[in-house]
């Protein structure tokens, strides 16, 4: 008999790891004035998700890789590009 191996992404998530996402997705929303039931708070809910299931269980670093996402960090915090780009 062979066994399958699943994915990580194919593992339904338990109660801690819905916990870490909602409270990151929490933050989005109210740092950047996300309406709950709107399309970009749908895309960054997929985003969220996506990104825990690849791995990324840090809700600080999870956040970041969020908000880069979606391009949601401010003109100022961005690395400065090369002159003439």
């Amino acid at each position: 008999m062979v066994q399958t191996i699943k994915n990580r992404s194919q593992v339904p998530l338990d109660s801690r790891d819905l916990e870490i996402c909602q409270q990151v997705f929490d933050k989005i929303r109210s740092e950047y004035q996300v309406e709950k039931d709107s399309d970009e708070a749908e895309r960054t809910a997929s985003i969220i998700i996506e990104l825990y299931r690849q791995g990324v269980r840090d809700p600080d670093h999870l956040m970041s890789m969020v908000e880069a996402a979606r391009g949601l960090f401010e003109t100022s915090e961005r690395l400065p590009t090369a002159p003439g780009i």
